[in-house]
């Protein structure tokens, strides 16, 4: 099978995108001139003497591959189906050529209001049509060379008897290849069948899966254990649950079909169990991402008189830097520097790490009012407008507390899928945590942000926030 080149495979997209954003902004101006306005029409050259035909040209092809991203157009290129292109040109379409009608067009001189519906829909059909076009051929042609096995998705095996070879010889038999390219297998309890031997090689136990995956730039998992094994998939799940760049899917029993957790996308597909990593859609990814820069820079600008009164007033309580730079761990376990106004004295840790408490000695008298009203946390947007934080996310902690804390709750590491924020679900609810009792008790509540992700849950949890730092309730 030839290598997969998702660059270039987006490069297609994005070409076609911008030319079909060209064409229909050229193709609207030629029909307001010649159907619209025919009766002061008399040459082509009036089109390009048009201001707003240029503006067209310059921005609407970049805001059209904008909008895209931010829909997720451009992600996971290789596993489009055409129904889903449909729906997402479809749904961009009509919100890109709203957007075009009141930023461009809506300022125009015209004879009635019919005019405008007029140009409007004319754009939307031929933006959606071209747009669409060029699309389900890309799409058409890729699903081509996967199902006539010329590109696949490189994929693992786990499982290593009967039913993991069963399965391989159900997802290589396909009527419609799926593009299941299986670089190896990994055994769960060690014991191997030689038949599956016989079909690919044997790279290592499940516990070495991340490195892996690594490895061989794998895509895809597929768990495939017995059924007196099925105890290892919670654990399994767990330990693959923290990357969102591999699909997961398991075999099905008849329960699973029973209760309906088996969701096919091909009628000659096999059935699979697709586990789900993606925690909200990808355009709430983007919104979520917008309203973090906007929202930490005005703060910073806002906010600055109330930044610059806090510095002076530490700097004059208590012997010491402003600011107080704290290594925690971040999305994906990478570390980073997280930036507070200092509301502890200088050494305050001299004896090693430790958490505060309500009537916590090392904490500056004015470092007690910060912590009520969250003062101490303003800096925090300067690590939000870098990206290595968000508004609301699960609180970052420090290694020697995450490695405690694993110890207990394994779990703690699915918080390590998103990005750590100001405030959280475990904050609004407990606030500062002083032991690691306390970090597991909160825990629960980050658990369950993750599972109800969303923009409309990260707006009520900001207003909870903003309420308890105009209350002083914090803790």
């Amino acid at each position: 099978m030839a290598q997969m080149n998702s660059r270039r495979q987006v490069t297609k997209y994005v070409v076609c995108d911008v030319l079909s954003a060209l064409v229909a902004w050229a193709s609207l101006f030629l029909f307001r001139k010649t159907s619209i306005e025919n009766n002061t029409f008399h040459d082509v050259n009036q089109v390009f003497q048009d201001a707003n035909f240029w503006w067209g040209i310059v921005i609407i092809p970049i805001a059209w591959v904008i909008l895209y991203a931010m829909q997720g157009t451009y992600k996971d290129v290789y596993r489009k189906s055409r129904l889903k292109e449909l729906e997402q040109t479809a749904s961009a379409s009509i919100i890109g050529v709203i957007v075009i009608f009141f930023v461009l067009l809506l300022d125009d001189a015209i004879a009635s209001y019919r005019n405008y519906y007029l140009s409007f829909l004319f754009l939307l059909v031929i933006h959606f049509s071209l747009t669409y076009l060029f699309r389900v051929i890309i799409t058409t042609h890729t699903a081509r060379l996967i199902h006539t096995r010329q590109i696949g998705f490189p994929t693992i095996l786990i499982g290593s008897k009967d039913k993991a070879y069963q399965t391989y010889l159900e997802l290589d038999g396909q009527e419609i290849y799926s593009g299941n390219l299986f670089v190896g297998f990994v055994t769960v309890n060690g014991h191997i069948e030689e038949q599956l031997r016989s079909v690919m090689p044997h790279l290592g136990s499940v516990s070495e899966i991340n490195q892996l995956i690594e490895k061989y730039k794998v895509e895809e998992v597929v768990i495939a254990v017995e059924d007196y094994e099925q105890e290892k998939i919670r654990e399994i799940i767990q330990m693959l649950d923290r990357r969102d760049d591999v699909i997961i899917k398991i075999t099905p029993d008849l329960r699973d079909i029973i209760y309906g957790s088996v969701k096919v996308k091909s009628i000659f597909h096999s059935p699979l169990i697709t586990i789900n990593t993606r925690l909200m859609e990808e355009w709430q990814y983007s919104v979520k991402r917008v309203c973090d820069i906007v929202v930490s820079a005005l703060a910073l600008v806002l906010l600055s008189p109330v930044f610059l009164v806090t510095a002076i007033i530490v700097k004059c309580t208590s012997p010491g830097p402003v600011f107080y730079a704290q290594e925690r761990i971040g999305y994906h376990g990478k570390p980073f520097k997280m930036h507070k106004f200092r509301s502890m004295y200088v050494d305050a840790e001299k004896s090693g790490p430790a958490l505060s408490s309500d009537n916590d000695p090392r904490i500056t008298p004015f470092g007690r009012f910060m912590r009520k009203v969250r003062l101490d946390e303003i800096p925090q947007f300067y690590n939000v407008l870098r990206g290595t934080m968000t508004l609301v996310g699960p609180r970052p902690e420090r290694q020697f507390f995450i490695d405690q804390i694993v110890e207990r709750a394994p779990e703690y590491l699915l918080l390590q899928k998103v990005k750590p924020g100001i405030t959280s679900w475990g904050q609004v609810k407990y606030g500062y945590a002083e032991n690691v009792d306390q970090m597991i008790e909160r825990l629960r509540y980050d658990l369950l942000y993750l599972e109800n992700m969303s923009i409309a849950t990260d707006i009520k949890i900001l207003i909870y926030t903003v309420l308890i730092v105009l209350q002083g309730r914090g803790k």
